[in-house]
């Protein structure tokens, strides 16, 4: 929907500084912006900006900030800016019986449902949002982030003052911020593609975390958690639907409510559709409610090993959608890595950004709202990881029997142990009863480690699966990919992929009615004898013909081995050189050295497999692109 900015701070912040601050988001919001400053108690000023692309009435009526009505002639109690849609805004109009509502948007509703219930509001919201509401009463800011982090919100804090933003560039922008790296995700980062909420690349700035409410007053900030993942599984899966065809019923009851839900728009719609399951499900079900053809959009590659637009054509005819297709040269991907730090603007390095990048172009020159499929993969069980997950369980006491018998680092020296399969090798090693189902390479996460100079890094792999009440490893590592890749990573991606463009992505299955009712269907109905997605495959049966769906899920993939041994192979080593890294102090000269000669001189891992050496080679140069568009 836009982009949201401020402080709370004594400084002496002008206007022109808030609104530079707020224009280096156009791209999210370039229908219209508002600035403003407001005294508050203690010497403080709040400051509140936004950058607006209309979605909910159109009108001057949905100007942001937005305020209360004015009671007692002078001023407003509340003033909100909000990033994001409350999809059941009309619903709890209808409780508010005694406010005056004067817009059909649902910022109002915000602010209507904050004066009836406070804090409590949030709990309420089914939506993706990032809002800052300034209470004058009560002298508190709150910040309020959605359940699974669909809308970002970044922070930072220094007991002073409080500078907010939906990117790090109003943040970078506000007078004096001093940018120092956070150098304990940099091993982190590199191991994993993307740093994970609360750290980002800065010291002391931060990503407020999904389904968290934080309230700044006085100097002293506190959070809350109004929906936490863990507690939410433990709840609902106590109420578990034994049945399969009722689980089926309710689950697709509740999505075809979400995708109507996520139709309510007064700009042009439609569905990204890459031909496989989750995106096929939304568009069936998106094409059963509306009343005249959905404007589908899929991008398709020459390279036949990773093109799926002909499925997608295929599904498109078939549901009778108004389809837009594009085949992509390889040309186009690459004249967008440059543009990753500008849009990307903290190190992220997971490449299909790109074609993501590509297919929001193509849905944005005819809609301003896309659905997605996002979520399905990880509420039901679809990523090949699971499968893995599922045999290292099996497998897990004969690793232990190994690791005891030798003892790991004693046995790793061993040529015996180097001709082991990878996989055995993995499961050996796989020790640790919080990463358990976080199945990498100790060389992988060795070498990360390597790289850097920071002695006190964050351990590369989260150590937090002792907050599921599972046993089921794949159910715990579901759990751990909601928790971090999910917002992480591929929320975070399609935000700034789509954002790029002022367009905005909306993902029916992370629906709040949806994500809890996937907790109280049992696992075997998701991973049915090896099949993965189960009940949602079955449920997108009823609605397109198996024979259109039934393949190997491909996905977006660009030629990143080919790219930095070819046009960005000059690039990569210059990034490598002993001057340029010792002028950065964040990095082992000799071992960024060794990786990456090794990898352009013969494509040779040693002891890593080929594709997780050119992973941290991608990391590496992504992280040095930002580092010369920010930091020199």
């Amino acid at each position: 929907m836009c982009g949201i900015c401020g402080f709370i701070s004594r400084d002496n912040v002008t206007i022109e500084q808030l609104r530079v601050m707020n224009d280096t988001m156009i791209h999210r919001g370039p229908d219209d912006s508002g600035v403003e400053i407001y005294e508050a108690k203690n010497g403080y000023y709040v400051g509140f900006a936004q950058r607006r692309l209309s979605i909910m009435d159109l009108s001057e009526l949905g100007h942001q900030p937005m305020h209360s009505p004015i009671t007692d002639g002078s001023i407003p109690r509340v003033s909100v800016v909000f990033n994001g849609e409350i999809y059941n805004f009309l619903e709890l109009k209808d409780q508010i019986p005694e406010y005056e509502f004067k817009t059909g948007c649902d910022t109002e509703l915000i602010i209507a449902a904050y004066l009836k219930w406070g804090k409590k509001c949030f709990d309420r919201f089914n939506g993706m949002f990032a809002i800052a509401i300034f209470d004058r009463e009560s002298g508190e800011v709150i910040f309020a982030r959605d359940r699974i982090g669909k809308k970002p919100l970044y922070y930072y804090y220094d007991k002073e003052k409080l500078i907010f933003a939906s990117e790090l560039k109003p943040i970078m922008n506000y007078p004096g911020f001093a940018k120092h790296i956070n150098e304990r995700v940099l091993a982190r980062y590199i191991s994993q593609q993307y740093i994970v909420h609360p750290d980002t690349v800065f010291e002391d700035v931060y990503k407020l975390e999904p389904g968290m409410i934080m309230t700044f007053k006085d100097g002293h900030l506190t959070k809350e958690k109004y929906w936490d993942i863990a507690d939410i599984y433990e709840s609902f899966s106590k109420n578990i639907i034994t049945d399969y065809n009722d689980a089926k019923k309710e689950l697709k009851n509740q999505l075809t409510e979400s995708v109507r839900r996520r139709m309510i728009a007064d700009v042009p719609l439609g569905t990204f559709l890459s031909g496989g399951y989750d995106s096929t499900l939304i568009t069936a079900l998106a094409a059963s409610i509306s009343d005249k053809p959905v404007k589908t959009f899929t991008i398709g590659f020459g390279d036949r090993d990773y093109n799926e637009a002909e499925y997608a054509k295929e599904v498109a005819k078939y549901l009778g959608t108004d389809h837009t297709e594009r085949y992509i040269t390889e040309e186009e991907m690459y004249d967008l890595v440059e543009s990753i730090p500008k849009y990307f603007d903290e190190p992220m390095a997971d490449s299909s950004q790109i074609p993501t990048m590509l297919v929001s172009k193509l849905a944005k020159e005819r809609v301003t709202v896309a659905l997605s499929g996002d979520g399905g993969d990880e509420f039901f069980c679809g990523y090949n990881i699971y499968k893995n997950v599922a045999q290292a369980q099996k497998l897990d006491k004969l690793g232990a029997a190994v690791n005891g018998v030798a003892g790991i680092t004693h046995l790793r020296k061993t040529e015996v142990y180097k001709r082991l399969p990878f996989k055995v090798r993995v499961i050996a090693e796989n020790r640790n009863r919080l990463t358990k189902t976080q199945l990498s390479s100790m060389n992988y996460i060795e070498a990360a480690n390597r790289m850097i100079l920071c002695d006190d890094s964050l351990s590369c792999k989260y150590e937090i699966e002792d907050r599921y009440n599972a046993k089921d490893w794949q159910i715990i590592r579901m759990l751990v990919d909601m928790e971090t890749y999910l917002p992480g990573d591929i929320l975070c991606k399609v935000d700034r992929a789509s954002m790029k463009y002022s367009l905005e992505s909306r993902c029916p299955i992370l629906d709040k009615e949806v994500m809890e009712t996937s907790f109280r269907i049992p696992h075997e109905f998701k991973y049915s004898n090896g099949d993965k997605k189960h009940i949602l495959k079955d449920i997108t049966h009823d609605l397109v013909p198996k024979e259109l769906l039934d393949r190997p899920k491909r996905g977006f993939r660009v030629p990143l081995d080919k790219w930095m041994r070819g046009p960005l192979k000059e690039q990569l080593l210059e990034y490598s050189q002993e001057s340029f890294i010792r002028e950065q102090g964040l990095f082992d000269e000799n071992e960024v050295k060794k990786i990456v000669n090794r990898y352009l001189s013969t494509g040779d891992a040693g002891p890593l497999s080929g594709n997780n050496y050119s992973k941290i080679c991608w990391a590496y140069l992504v992280f040095q692109q930002w580092y010369c568009a920010y930091m020199r």
